[in-house]
């Protein structure tokens, strides 16, 4: 089955597809942040929060989108056995309440809700691609995705506001809908004022803020990471120092810290850094060595 949807998946989606990840799409939007930084340009953004996107979902529409493509008969039977004929009720004191059909919504701990989703997503979204966002190498970047988080692109001017008018227009033909109040808009400056972004959706104002936090990445309207570096260097910290029982327990081997000391750092996935996580993994036990030799003299 995911040989057939995957190809149908944009590359701008990161969630759920092979050799991606948050840290491809947060890499991915903090290159464009920097480049335009770079080139003296603002960067219009706009971080769309959906109303519990994966329960709104239709089944009807799901299997119309899954029959156009080119999946075998077997396993689309067994999706709509899955989903087709669903009921539920609500146990209320002791008692249960009755039986209502279940008409939307992919199931939680399916492995094939992630790939359902995105499929149904892009499908809404696909009319995002003929409005103009960033113009990168000749192709045009206007949005970028890790499942239902979005975050619309655009250079400065009214082509933000369109690409949000479309997907309201877009994700509600779906029965999909956008939370207003969570979503947040930022211009991307090197100005000193931050220049006004003024988005509205259905006559709300879209509230705009100089900070944000995008898959845990905190942006800023600066462009800069030193805030997220901050928050980072805490962390470990932080953790460093809930370990300290540990590292400096006598009774416990050199070798056995080691690997906790490592268990703990949060190390990159992906086929593109693996080379780099074997060639840098000898110089990270040497250093841990150092310094969980120094912690136990001082702890002697």
């Amino acid at each position: 089955m995911r040989k057939s949807i995957r190809p149908e998946i944009s590359p701008k989606q990161f969630g759920f597809m092979p050799d991606k990840g948050t840290r491809n799409a947060i890499f991915t939007l903090s290159m464009l942040m920097e480049r335009c930084i770079e080139m003296d340009k603002d960067l219009h953004l706009c971080c769309i929060d959906y109303c519990k996107a994966f329960d709104k979902v239709r089944h009807v529409e799901l299997f119309l989108i899954l029959e156009k493509l080119d999946i075998d008969g077997k396993d689309l039977r067994v999706i709509r056995n899955l989903y087709w004929d669903q009921t539920a009720s609500v146990r209320i004191e002791g008692g249960h309440s009755d039986f209502k059909p279940i008409k939307r919504g992919v199931r939680q701990g399916c492995v094939m809700s992630p790939d359902l989703f995105n499929l149904y997503s892009e499908i809404t979204l696909r009319n995002l691609d003929g409005i103009t966002g960033l113009k990168i190498n000749g192709e045009n970047l206007n949005n970028l995705r890790y499942a239902d988080d979005t975050v619309l692109k655009a250079e400065p001017g009214k082509q933000l506001q369109k690409l949000l008018d479309t997907v309201v227009l877009e994700s509600e033909k779906m029965g999909l809908s956008l939370n207003v109040k969570k979503t947040q808009c930022m211009v991307i400056s090197k100005k000193s004022s931050n220049p006004k972004c003024n988005l509205v959706s259905k006559g709300q104002t879209i509230k705009q803020v100089t900070k944000f936090k995008y898959l845990r990445y905190l942006i800023t309207s600066d462009g800069r990471c030193t805030s997220e570096i901050s928050k980072r260097i805490a962390m470990a910290k932080d953790t460093f120092q809930k370990m300290k029982p540990i590292i400096a327990n006598r009774n416990i081997s050199m070798t056995t810290k080691i690997k906790a000391y490592c268990g703990a750092s949060e190390e990159p996935r992906g086929a593109f850094l693996a080379g780099k996580i074997t060639d840098t993994r000898l110089e990270i036990t040497q250093l841990s060595r150092r310094v969980l030799w120094r912690v136990s003299v001082v702890t002697l």
